[in-house]
């Protein structure tokens, strides 16, 4: 049997990065529907559901657009609702943040998101109370731990799977914890090699990037997430230094393809269901 994997689409717009948003003008448009739009026909196109990680500024703004990728039966979640990172907004104002998401996605769908993604994966030992925050505000799942440091994000030492973080250190499993963390997903060989999506997504070959999901899936499940922005030609070009233009712009025009590949060849659906909530 084949193994369903999670497909997430962390929808904000294309100013939203941290790389990039002081270099943003004032005056932009945020092409939001018009990248949109190509990968929820794509996803149409191959009959495949994904969770939608819906910026709270963008449901205010285009609450339509959000019902139709609702009504198309796709999974709307939380990713909370200025793209600041938990770092910067601290405990109150992130508090704040997730009440008004949650509030907006619900008069938008009906229902409470259950499913979580913090900007910029900035969940952490620092950002931990986290955890706390979401479990009031009735989420039952996370996706925002990369199980790998690097000079962004990152908390060595997670889990790989499917875990519980524990209220003390949340790269511990705690069997009663609240919140299930699904984290982004790193295959392990050698050296833990970050394969979930987004940048890795468009630096990694298609057969590569086949290859190592297949390997993960000899163990578990593996979450895959994008960006609208990173599939559309339409993505402004800014004055970067050059590795934040390298990581922001590099392979943006391979990554329809490779995630075409990757629909023909994998099982996906939301992360709701690949967790059965």
């Amino acid at each position: 049997m084949q193994v369903k994997n999670a497909l997430t689409i962390d929808l904000e717009y294309w100013h939203s990065p941290e790389l990039i948003r002081g270099f943003v003008p004032e005056k932009r448009d945020d092409l939001i529907i018009e990248m949109a739009t190509p990968i929820l026909r794509l996803l149409d196109e191959f009959g495949v559901s994904a969770t939608f990680f819906v910026l709270g500024a963008v449901a205010e703004k285009y609450p339509a657009l959000v019902a139709e990728i609702h009504s198309r039966g796709h999974e709307i979640a939380s990713h909370a609702y200025s793209h600041r990172t938990l770092h910067e907004l601290g405990r109150d104002r992130f508090e704040d943040e997730v009440h008004r998401s949650v509030r907006l996605l619900r008069e938008i769908t009906g229902e409470p998101p259950i499913g979580f993604r913090a900007p910029s994966f900035s969940i952490d030992n620092t950002t931990r109370w986290a955890f706390d925050v979401l479990e009031r505000h009735g989420f039952r799942y996370d996706s925002s731990i990369f199980p790998v440091e690097t000079h962004l994000y990152g908390v060595r030492d997670a889990p790989l799977g499917i875990y519980r973080p524990s209220a003390e250190n949340v790269a511990e499993n705690d069997p009663n914890g609240r919140i299930i963390e699904f984290p982004l997903t790193i295959l392990e060989y050698a050296r833990k090699v970050p394969i979930s999506g987004g940048f890795y997504l468009r630096v990694l070959p298609l057969n590569v990037l086949k290859r190592m999901i297949k390997r993960v899936n000899e163990e578990r499940p593996a979450v895959i997430y994008l960006h609208p922005w990173e599939i559309c030609p339409l993505m402004p070009r800014l004055k970067l230094s050059l590795s934040s233009r390298f990581i922001t712009y590099h392979g943006i025009k391979s990554t329809r393809e490779k995630l075409e590949g990757l629909l023909a060849s994998f099982s996906f659906a939301p992360a709701r269901e690949v967790l059965e909530l």
